[in-house]
C-alpha cells in the first residue's frame, strides 16, 4: 500500500513517500493514523490535502503555517505552488508549479 506521513496532529498535509497515482490508497503514517483516497498523481515528497481546505485557510506542516490556500483544495488533492500561497517565500507565486522553475526571471544569458 502507498503511504504518506502527517508529522504533527494540527498538519492538514502529510507527504507521499513514494509517488502514487490518481484513486490509490494511500495509507497516512503519523499521530493520526487513516487512509486517504488521492483525486489526482502526486510526486514523491510532494504535499496531499489530508482533508478540504477552504480558500484562505492555513496550509499547516510541522505544527506551523506554511502558507495558505488560493483556492478549494479537496482532501486527497496534490497541494503545492498551483493552489498554496508561501507565508515564506514570496517569490514563490512566480514559480513553474511543474518543475519549481522560476518564471520570473530570463534564462537567455544562463
Amino acid at each position: 500500500m502507498n503511504r504518506c506521513f502527517q508529522i504533527h496532529p494540527a498538519d492538514n498535509v502529510a507527504t507521499l513517500l513514494a509517488a502514487a497515482d490518481a484513486g490509490v490508497t494511500l495509507e497516512v503514517l503519523g499521530p493520526v493514523p487513516r487512509r486517504l483516497v488521492l483525486r489526482e498523481s502526486v510526486a514523491l515528497g510532494h504535499k496531499v490535502a489530508l482533508e478540504d481546505i477552504a480558500t484562505g485557510e492555513s496550509i499547516v506542516k510541522f505544527g506551523a503555517r506554511i502558507g495558505h490556500a488560493t483556492q478549494p483544495i479537496a482532501g486527497g488533492t496534490w497541494v503545492h505552488l498551483h493552489n498554496l500561497a508561501s507565508d515564506l517565500d514570496l517569490r514563490s507565486a512566480t514559480l513553474d508549479h511543474q518543475s519549481g522553475a522560476p518564471t520570473d526571471t530570463s534564462s537567455a544569458y544562463v
